[in-house]
């Protein structure tokens, strides 16, 4: 069921969360809510994804793809807001650099239901710029500034930017260091690092995300200039032992395309960065709560299923018959067959489960 302008969740549980004794207290507050989080990625985390990310995790706060405001402004505001009561707590990042534009957008954002309206100030497709959004912006920070209080302003939910170390070849430390200083004043507490320059001219945004090199101590310095800031890193991370380096070092951890292409990865965070109960459900159940997903949305609101299994194609990532059971799902010519009866297909695609060994007391 969609979230209704309006709606609020329950407290977030993770503010009442009691502290995990053993793990060191170095590592970054577990009642952050952007200890861990899904990254904004576009034609990727939609509502769909985001469904299924929370079937895995219950803690881990999950972001949407940018939505310009002006897709907010003269579009379908429904169909760009609507979202699962499910996915709290969920963010929407917003694109744009028009202050008063931000804040029309902002305040339909939390009218909505999000728990955190967020500015993107670090994509740098051509696209993008020609809208002089993203991260372009960090030209301007003054810019940034004026549409972050004029979101501050409107909402009284957290209003937060994602952004880059540096723009082109400039490695600068001050260019970033100034830039969350003046949109620190303006009302911004948070910031979400891409440890990577972006550079403007040149690459592509798949490029973007790998050939500028990572900086994970620049991020590192940013939390010691400003601790009283909260800090969260991304880029390139990719392991339970990499998060855990970066929590010694800030307050949180954003994942990105490891987290969307080995889904099931999700399901050990909430025991591991914060100290809560296991994710329940195995893969076969998560599967079987998206099939029921993809039945709700085609009779509610006519998705098919096609747009929904595409998400969840990683979920049995390294098994035995992974790749058979995902051609099933990912097989355009079952289009025109039930979700359900697709599913059957896919789970007599895996491979036979291969008995367990005995063991010498057997």
């Amino acid at each position: 069921m969609g979230m209704a302008p309006g709606q609020r969740p329950d407290p977030d549980p993770r503010l009442t969360m009691a502290p995990n004794p053993a793990q060191p207290q170095a590592y970054a507050d577990p009642h952050s809510p952007w200890r861990m989080s899904v990254a904004p990625m576009m034609d990727w985390t939609d509502r769909h994804c985001r469904y299924l990310h929370r079937l895995l995790t219950q803690r881990t706060l999950l972001y949407t793809e940018m939505v310009t405001t002006g897709a907010l402004i003269h579009g379908d505001v429904e169909r760009h807001l609507r979202f699962s009561v499910d996915e709290h707590p969920v963010a929407l990042q917003l694109g744009g650099s028009e202050p008063s534009d931000l804040a029309q957008a902002a305040r339909l954002g939390a009218q909505w239901g999000y728990d955190e309206i967020n500015l993107n100030c670090g994509c740098p497709s051509e696209r993008v710029q020609r809208g002089a959004f993203g991260a372009c912006l960090m030209n301007e920070p003054q810019l940034v500034a004026d549409g972050v209080k004029a979101m501050v302003d409107v909402v009284d939910v957290p209003v937060t930017v994602k952004h880059r170390i540096g723009i082109d070849k400039n490695e600068d430390y001050g260019f970033v260091r100034d830039f969350i200083g003046t949109v620190a004043e303006a009302g911004c507490q948070v910031f979400i690092v891409h440890a990577r320059n972006a550079w403007l001219k040149g690459l592509s945004p798949k490029e973007n995300r790998e050939i500028p090199p990572l900086r994970y101590g620049t991020v590192g310095q940013l939390k010691q200039d400003f601790p009283h800031l909260t800090i969260a890193i991304n880029g390139g991370i990719a392991t339970d032992e990499v998060v855990l380096e970066q929590l010694a070092q800030v307050d949180g951890v954003m994942v990105g395309r490891e987290a969307y292409h080995n889904p099931w990865w999700l399901a050990r965070w909430d025991r591991l960065f914060y100290g809560a109960p296991d994710n329940a459900l195995t893969r076969d159940e998560v599967e079987a709560r998206m099939v029921d997903y993809m039945e709700r949305e085609a009779a509610q609101h006519g998705t098919h299923w096609y747009a929904i299994a595409r998400h969840m194609l990683g979920l049995r990532h390294g098994l035995p018959g992974a790749r058979r059971w995902r051609q099933v799902w990912s097989d355009h010519r079952l289009k025109h067959l039930p979700a359900r009866e697709v599913a059957a297909h896919a789970r007599g695609a895996l491979a036979p489960q291969r008995p367990e060994p005995l063991t010498a007391d057997a």
